[in-house]
């Protein structure tokens, strides 16, 4: 005897929104960065992966990981005020960042 699959005739989780595209995921929904953020990244709309992708692209580009503990990212003039202290880890730089992008 053979046993349906669970998925036949169930809705896919890649949900489709109208028109037939696929909705985008957290990672993907633009949003716009804090005059602050904005500073680093640019004014426009982004999305939450490119925004981190920026951050740690001006990180490298302005040598400011602690040597001693690359773990750390010192903040320089632009990123004082979006993490709100001299130096964050890396785990923690994304809790600062979310407090900059609005939906």
């Amino acid at each position: 005897m053979a046993t349906k699959s669970t998925k036949e005739g169930g809705a896919k989780s890649g949900a489709k929104a109208e028109g037939g595209a696929k909705k985008p995921n957290a990672l993907q929904q633009p949003l716009t960065p804090s005059k602050e953020l904005a500073a680093v990244v640019g004014a426009g709309p982004l999305p939450r992966g490119e925004v981190v992708s920026k951050i740690w692209a001006y990180i490298k580009s302005n040598k400011l990981q602690n040597p001693e503990n690359a773990r750390e990212i010192i903040a320089d003039a632009k990123l004082k005020p979006i993490f709100g202290k001299d130096k964050v880890t890396m785990f923690e730089m994304n809790k600062y960042l979310a407090q900059h992008l609005k939906s």
